[in-house]
């Protein structure tokens, strides 16, 4: 299948040049301001400042649900062992951790609740979610002195009949400790923020890098902010300005134009008198919320200034400036992404870049980082019918066959049917025939390699984005035999496969994780939108 060239104009980062793509929908604006309720500052200590982690990220557009065991595939700890392990993982607590330690210089003990992650996926089923809620509400009602509250989150975090769920998580924690207690959260930079969220935190911060790199450093400022207001340091004051913008999974590579300047221009900007924190959320598209738009947040000190409504007026030109900036760059084009057959053409004739190193397939249409089921057959079926000669390997997700293949046992040939069982919409299952080379139990449950000529295919229970090379060593594959690598995610393979990857190709089919605003079926984005419809700013009329 030929595509002429403006169809092929797409939104991800072309190989090496990490030229990141562009998409543009917008939503109305609106300008939600929060001057961060002033913390309670009893006299002596220490303060007692609680901590929690609970992240996943949504695609409302999938029809899996996330469950407990996505979160058991990813981190699901309560109490000490929290703490324990936090180190290890030089993450969001982590640096929240130190921050506490060297910012609230001894007088204050940080206190954990629970840690709860997951690959990104569809709605979290509402039960499980209920009662991760309850833990960390409970454990502030419970707790005999609360001075503060970290949580870290992702922000585009969906569950199952509800909107919003980090705000709902705010929301009942501000209820219990009241108007004085500062709570601070974390976010990713995809995440959808909102008038709840800005109502009732006192500190929200972003990271400020893509692919994500500063974790730490993001758990680390958030920390560092936290206790400063606990110890009275300082009177954060806070606007949230949201944008009638979306283009998200797009252009937002922090090093790289055009966002590099909008990223510079936030160190900058921390630098002014009075500021103490600026955040920018390129947010995650394929969210169906009526909220869904860019957000920029600044925090000023009110310490600093002649009065709170001084530092408010501060933050909100920040915030502002940032929003032009990004306003600015919504018509960046979108680099090129080529059908699956074009794909493997591709890399047949890449002669050179194969016998260098790996050619790599970025899937993008079921890129299972934004919550795709990562079960597409779309790539296989165009190296079964083009490529099978080529050394390559990709993941699946389906249980069946996976159940299959542990049935047969290393050594058997099998012929089974793959995908099209979640996704029925974009996806059609796929006849597949070969032996089966490993077959173990993985964090991605049942987990068999099954070879076709020079097709190495991975089924699995659980999905896999695949970005890093040690998803596929520790299956004993070496990246550096393969002619064909298949990822299931937008960015973090761009810099993890660094050393291997001679020549990216971005992949576009039909699938749930699509580019094209205009074929996801939005029911709650508020119109007018940009691009589905044209306005003239990023500001809502009236504001």
């Amino acid at each position: 299948m030929k595509r002429n060239r403006a169809s092929r104009r797409a939104a991800f980062p072309a190989p090496f040049a990490f030229v990141a793509l562009a998409l543009a929908l917008a939503a109305p604006a609106f300008l939600a301001s929060c001057a961060g309720p002033a913390p309670a500052i009893p006299e002596g200590g220490p303060f007692v400042v609680l901590y929690a982690e609970f992240a996943q990220e949504v695609n409302s557009f999938s029809p899996v649900l996330t469950t407990e065991r996505d979160f058991r595939a990813g981190a699901l700890r309560f109490g000490d062992e929290v703490a324990r392990e936090a180190s290890g993982e030089k993450g969001q607590l982590a640096g929240f951790l130190e921050a506490v330690e060297k910012a609230g210089r001894g007088a204050i003990e940080a206190v954990p609740i629970l840690q709860a992650r997951s690959m990104s996926g569809g709605p979290l089923e509402r039960g499980f979610y209920e009662s991760v809620k309850a833990r960390i509400v409970e454990a502030a009602r419970a707790a005999p002195r609360v001075d503060g509250v970290y949580l870290s989150l992702h922000g585009a975090m969906g569950v199952e009949g509800m909107l919003d769920p980090e705000g709902d998580i705010l929301e009942a924690l501000r209820e219990v400790l009241g108007p004085r207690v500062p709570i601070a959260a974390s976010f990713d930079l995809h995440a959808n923020q909102t008038a709840r969220r800005a109502r009732d935190a006192t500190i929200l911060v972003g990271y400020r890098t893509n692919p994500h790199r500063d974790f730490f450093d993001t758990g680390r400022r958030s920390g560092e902010l936290l206790a400063r207001t606990v110890l009275g340091e300082i009177e954060p004051v806070m606007v949230v300005t949201k944008m009638a913008l979306l283009k998200g999974g797009g252009i937002n590579v922090d090093f790289l134009k055009p966002f590099n300047k909008i990223f510079r221009a936030m160190d900058r900007m921390e630098k002014r008198e009075g500021v103490l924190s600026v955040s920018f959320f390129p947010v995650h598209i394929w969210i169906d919320d009526p909220e869904l738009g860019y957000s920029t947040i600044a925090i000023a000190d009110a310490k600093k200034l002649a009065s709170a409504a001084d530092a408010r007026t501060l933050a909100a030109a920040v915030s502002g400036e940032i929003a032009d900036m990004a306003w600015a760059v919504r018509d960046v084009p979108q680099p090129a992404t080529y059908s699956p057959e074009e794909a493997v053409d591709m890399a047949r004739k890449a002669k050179l870049a194969r016998a260098l190193g790996t050619v790599v397939f970025c899937d993008a249409s079921d890129a299972v980082g934004t919550g795709t089921p990562g079960e597409s057959t779309w790539i296989l079926k165009a190296l079964l019918e083009r490529g099978s000669d080529l050394v390559s390997y990709l993941a699946l997700r389906d249980a069946e066959a996976a159940g299959a293949a542990f049935a047969a046992g290393v050594g058997a040939e099998i012929s089974v049917s793959v995908g099209g069982r979640l996704d029925t919409v974009y996806n059609r299952p796929l006849a597949y025939s070969g032996t089966v080379i490993r077959a173990e139990e993985t964090s991605y449950g049942k987990t068999a390699i099954v070879r076709h000529d020079g097709i190495h295919l991975i089924i699995s229970e659980l999905p896999m984005a695949s970005p890093k090379p040690a998803d596929f060593t520790k299956l004993g594959l070496s990246v550096w035999k393969a002619d064909v690598v298949v990822v299931k995610n937008l960015f973090p393979f761009r810099y993890n496969f660094l050393l291997q990857n001679r020549k990216t190709v971005n992949v576009m089919s039909r699938g749930l994780s699509s580019t094209d605003v205009h074929s996801l079926e939005y029911r709650l984005v508020p119109r007018p939108v940009y691009p589905l419809d044209p306005i003239d700013g990023w500001r809502r009329a009236g504001n």
